[in-house]
C-alpha cells in the first residue's frame, strides 16, 4: 500500500533519509493514515470540510480493499457540498461506481445531480452521465435515461449505445417521444423518429422494412442507420410469418362467463379500431369442447394462433405438455413452476407481478425492514408469499406479516403491522374501503410518515377526492388505461385511445380492467410470431409493458402513482429529471 510523504513530517523523514540515518517503523506506522476506520473516527472530530475528505478517503480505502458494501455506506453519507472541485469528481465517480457494482442505482443517481451543479473533465463527464442513464433505466425512468445517454451518444458517437438507448425510447409512450423530439437536437430527433416508424408499423414486418428503408435514406450519418438496435435487426427474420388469423378460446357459458365476455369485448375492439385490420378472429366457445378439440377445428380452418384458454386448470394442463398444436396467449398462469410447453404464452391480469414490482420498487428507493398487511384468505396468501420471497431474495428483511379479516376494522391489524418492531415500509394489498382506513390508523399510532406501497386494488379507477384523501401519499402501480395522468401525462398519449375512448363509454370500473387486458390479448397474439423469436421484445400496452419471461409468461411492468388530494399524481424524483417535482 503506497504511503503518502506530505507537509513538515514528511521534509523531515525525507532529510533522515537523505542523510543515511535509519528511522524507526513507529514513525512511518504513525504517518500511514490509511486506516479507514481511523479516518471515519477522525471525521468525527474535524470541521465539516476536513470531514468530508476524510469521509472520502475512508470510503476509497475500503473499496480499494474489498469492502465495497461498508465503502458504498460511507460514500453516500459524504457531505459533497464541502468538497472542491477536484475531491467532488473523484466522489461523483467512486459513488457511481460502487452504486452501478453493487446494484444499488439511487446511489449512482445521488453522484449523478453534479452533473447539474459542477463543470466536469469531459471524460468524468461522460463516465458519471453513463452510469447515471443506466440507472435510471433500471428505477423505471425511461425518458430520463434516454436522454441521459443520447447525450453520452452525441458527445462520443458510440454506436455500442444503440441497444440501451433503443431499450428505453421503445418503453416510452407517445407523448414522451413527442416532448424528447422537441427538446431534442438532430441526434435525438433521429432517434424518436425511428421510435414512430417502428410502432405505427405494429406487427407488419414488410411495412415496418419498407419503412425502415425510407427513415435510413433520411438519416444517413445517425449511429442507428450505421447500425440498427439489435432488436429491429432481428425482425427482418420474421418477413411473411405476419399473423392474420387468430382463434380465440373463450367460454360462453359458466363461472367464467362474465370474465370472457368483457375480454372478448376488448379483443373484438382492438380488431375494429387497429389500424391494422388485416387480421381474421374466429371465436370458439371452450366450455362446450375439449382443447384438442379446439385446436384441431382451429387449425382447419386455418387459423395460425390461439387467444385463450381462460380457465388456469387448463392452462396449468397445456404448460405440462412438449408443445401445443398452435402459437398460444393463454389468458391466464398455470400453477406450475414453469410453463414447459413450447410456443405457450401465458398473460393475465396477476396481483403477483404487482406484488414483485412493489417489492422491487421499495428495494431501489432504499428500504429494507418491510412490514405486509394482506387478507387473510387465499388470494391474500398468495400475493403476500410472492412479497414476501422476492424481498427476501433483494436482501431485505421482514418485521411483520400480518393477515388481516376483509369484514373487520382496519385498526388493530394495521397497528400489528408498524409495530415491535417498526419497519420502514408497509406493503399492502386491500379493497378501497379497508385501504382508507390504514393511513389515518398509522398517524393515530405515530406512524403516519411510513411509506406504503399498495397493490392496483385500492383504486376503484375513478376520481373520488373526497373519498380517497386518506390515502394520500400512498403509492400504487396500476394499468396505464386507469391512471393515464400519472402513467402517461394524460388520455391523449394512451396507447391505443381509440379502443380506450370507445370502451371507457361502454364499461363500469369493475370490468374495464378485463377488456383492457383483451385489447392487449389481441396484440400480443399478432405478435406471437416476434416473441417467439426476439428475446425481450416488449409491447406498450394498456395494462402495462408487457415482456415475455424465459419461459413463455407474459411480465407486466406497470406505472406508479401516488395519491395528492385524493387524485392519483406521477411518481418523479426532485432535481433528476429536469424538474422540483418529488419523488
Amino acid at each position: 500500500m503506497k504511503i503518502s510523504f506530505r507537509g513538515p513530517l514528511a521534509a523531515a523523514l525525507t532529510a533522515l533519509l537523505l542523510a543515511g540515518c535509519s528511522f524507526q517503523p513507529s514513525i512511518v506506522e504513525r504517518q500511514a493514515d490509511d486506516d479507514p476506520q481511523r479516518l471515519l473516527q477522525q471525521a468525527e472530530q474535524q470541521a465539516p470540510a476536513q470531514a468530508a475528505l476524510s469521509r472520502l478517503e475512508a470510503a476509497d480505502i475500503l473499496a480499494r480493499q474489498g469492502n465495497r458494501t461498508q465503502a458504498l455506506e460511507v460514500a453516500k453519507e459524504v457531505d459533497d457540498s464541502q468538497l472542491e472541485r477536484q475531491a467532488l469528481t473523484r466522489w461523483a465517480l467512486l459513488l457511481s461506481e460502487l452504486g452501478e457494482s453493487m446494484g444499488e442505482p439511487w446511489a449512482v443517481i445521488q453522484a449523478g445531480q453534479l452533473l447539474d451543479e459542477v463543470e466536469l473533465p469531459r471524460e468524468a463527464s461522460l463516465s458519471l452521465r453513463e452510469r447515471l442513464g443506466m440507472a435510471l433505466a433500471e428505477v423505471d425512468e425511461p425518458l430520463a435515461a434516454a436522454r441521459a445517454l443520447i447525450r453520452v451518444q452525441a458527445e462520443t458517437e458510440r454506436e455500442d449505445l444503440n441497444d440501451p438507448i433503443w431499450d428505453q425510447l421503445s418503453r416510452l409512450d407517445d407523448g414522451s417521444l413527442s416532448t424528447l423530439r422537441e427538446e431534442g437536437k438532430d441526434l435525438t430527433r433521429g432517434w424518436v423518429t425511428l421510435a414512430q416508424v417502428v410502432r405505427s408499423s405494429g406487427s407488419d414486418i414488410q411495412r415496418l422494412f419498407a419503412r425502415l428503408d425510407e427513415w435510413r435514406e433520411r438519416h444517413r450519418g445517425h449511429p442507428a442507420a450505421r447500425r440498427l438496435p439489435g432488436e429491429i435487426t432481428a425482425l427482418s427474420e420474421l418477413r411473411g410469418q405476419e399473423v392474420d388469423h387468430i382463434a380465440v378460446f373463450l367460454p360462453e357459458s359458466g363461472p367464467l362467463a362474465g370474465i370472457a365476455e368483457a375480454i372478448r369485448e376488448g379483443i373484438r375492439t382492438q380488431h375494429q379500431e387497429s389500424a391494422d385490420r388485416g387480421a381474421r378472429l374466429s371465436f370458439f366457445d371452450s366450455s362446450q369442447s375439449d382443447m384438442e378439440t379446439l385446436y384441431r377445428t382451429a387449425a382447419d380452418r386455418g387459423a395460425q394462433v390461439v387467444i385463450g384458454p381462460l380457465d388456469k386448470d387448463a392452462v396449468s394442463r397445456l404448460e405440462q405438455r412438449e408443445r401445443v398444436p398452435l402459437p398460444t396467449l393463454a389468458l391466464n398462469y398455470g400453477r406450475g413452476e414453469r410453463n414447459r410447453a413450447l410456443g405457450l404464452f401465458q398473460y393475465g391480469l396477476s396481483a403477483e407481478d404487482e406484488a414483485l414490482q412493489a417489492a422491487h420498487r421499495a428495494w431501489v428507493d432504499g428500504h429494507r425492514l418491510a412490514s405486509l398487511l394482506v387478507p387473510d384468505n387465499d388470494w391474500g396468501r398468495r400475493v403476500g408469499e410472492a412479497f414476501w420471497n422476492a424481498w427476501r431474495d433483494l436482501g431485505g428483511e421482514i418485521a411483520n406479516a400480518v393477515r388481516y379479516n376483509p369484514e373487520a376494522s382496519a385498526t388493530e391489524s394495521a397497528r400489528r403491522a408498524v409495530t415491535n418492531p417498526q419497519p420502514d415500509m408497509l406493503f399492502l394489498m386491500a379493497l378501497p374501503e379497508y385501504a382508507r382506513q390504514v393511513p389515518p390508523t398509522l398517524d393515530y399510532y405515530y406512524s403516519g410518515g411510513l411509506p406504503i406501497y399498495a397493490t392496483s386494488h385500492l383504486f376503484e379507477g375513478r376520481l373520488q377526492p373526497r373519498l380517497d384523501h386518506d390515502l394520500d401519499d400512498v403509492l400504487f402501480s396500476d394499468i396505464p388505461w386507469q391512471i393515464p395522468d400519472a402513467a402517461v401525462g394524460g388520455v391523449e398519449a394512451l396507447p391505443f385511445l381509440e379502443s380506450y375512448r370507445q370502451l371507457r363509454e361502454e364499461s363500469d370500473s369493475a370490468m374495464f380492467r378485463l377488456m383492457a387486458m383483451g385489447v392487449d390479448a389481441y396484440e400480443l397474439a399478432r405478435r406471437l410470431p416476434q416473441l417467439q423469436a426476439i428475446s425481450g421484445i416488449e409491447l406498450l400496452g394498456a395494462t402495462g409493458t408487457l415482456t415475455p419471461g424465459d419461459d413463455g409468461r407474459i411480465q407486466r411492468r406497470l406505472p406508479w402513482a401516488r395519491f395528492v388530494n385524493g387524485v392519483p399524481q406521477p411518481v418523479l424524483t426532485r432535481g433528476v429529471f429536469g424538474d422540483d417535482r418529488a419523488r
